[in-house]
């Protein structure tokens, strides 16, 4: 309330142009815009394997997030999001996504995470980070705060849409506790799904008018494309990514140099073994996170 939330603060000098989108498209899905992208499978089965000798283990996954994190840092700019028609600049970075409480057995169930990074995580803090989390919560006993909720509220019939529906109105006015908001997945800067490890295609997923979603990364199973090479023509694998975005979150120009630095890191992601050298921070939202403790 009065541009101060838990997740964020309001802006005021955001470009009139931008500004009156939510005005214009009221709703994430509105105004969500679908890009493709091919991540070169090879090169980064290469740079896991370098790694894997060294004695760090990394996956496609965890690098695709480690991008973000680092990309993020310097372009604030698309680590906002609109809520009751109203930019905010959010005040910290997350990323959520869904997993099965055991890969081995899909009758287990899923569950939905979020992880928070420090806008200075390396690509092995990113990693340690996400292991913890998926550690915590594997298992058909593990249930955590978003598991829980769900459970008890569906118990009582009308009891969900009373309780979702109060959420969305305190949510609004900025009203939710910080405790909440920090445990509900969609409230998030990026929500990824890893559609390769169940063996289905990538996919343009649909970010959620719950929350305050403004990316979503869907990855895909390894494609085979015809590609020249020092005048030979070869087949090459590369690893797909459909992303969805929120276009009214930030102006085009924006957008394009987070995801031309973002493709810059996913084909040089040594680049990310170092914290970086400068991080940018919108207007009283500077956030931090302490670094993870390996195990």
């Amino acid at each position: 309330m009065f541009g101060f939330r838990p997740d964020g603060r309001r802006l005021h000098d955001v470009d009139p142009i931008v500004q009156i989108t939510p005005y214009l498209m009221p709703m994430r899905c509105d105004a969500q815009v679908f890009l493709q992208h091919r991540l070169d499978w090879e090169m980064l089965t290469r740079y896991i394997a370098q790694n894997a000798a060294k004695g760090e283990k990394l996956t496609y996954m965890q690098i695709i997030i480690a991008a973000y994190v680092r990309t993020v840092a310097t372009h604030p700019e698309v680590n906002r999001f609109i809520m009751n028609k109203q930019f905010y600049s959010r005040s910290n970075c997350t990323v959520s996504f869904t997993m099965l409480k055991d890969p081995q057995n899909a009758d287990l169930g899923e569950t939905t995470v979020k992880l928070f990074f420090d806008p200075t995580d390396t690509i092995y803090d990113v990693r340690d980070r996400f292991i913890a989390k998926v550690e915590a919560n594997r298992g058909a006993q593990s249930k955590n705060f978003a598991d829980k909720l769900a459970s008890f509220v569906l118990k009582v019939p009308g009891l969900a849409t009373l309780i979702v529906a109060l959420v969305r109105l305190l949510d609004r006015y900025g009203l939710c506790p910080g405790a909440l908001l920090d445990e509900l997945p969609f409230h998030t800067g990026m929500f990824i799904t890893n559609n390769q490890s169940i063996g289905l295609h990538h996919v343009n997923h649909h970010i959620y008018n719950f929350g305050n979603t403004s990316l979503f990364f869907g990855m895909g199973l390894v494609e085979k494309i015809a590609v020249v090479e020092n005048g030979q023509t070869r087949m090459k694998r590369f690893l797909p990514i459909g992303i969805t975005a929120d276009e009214r979150v930030c102006s085009g120009a924006y957008y394009a140099a987070f995801f031309a630095d973002m493709e810059r890191y996913l084909d040089h992601p040594e680049l990310l073994e170092k914290p970086p050298e400068e991080v940018r921070y919108d207007p009283h939202a500077e956030y931090h996170v302490p670094k993870p403790v390996k195990a």
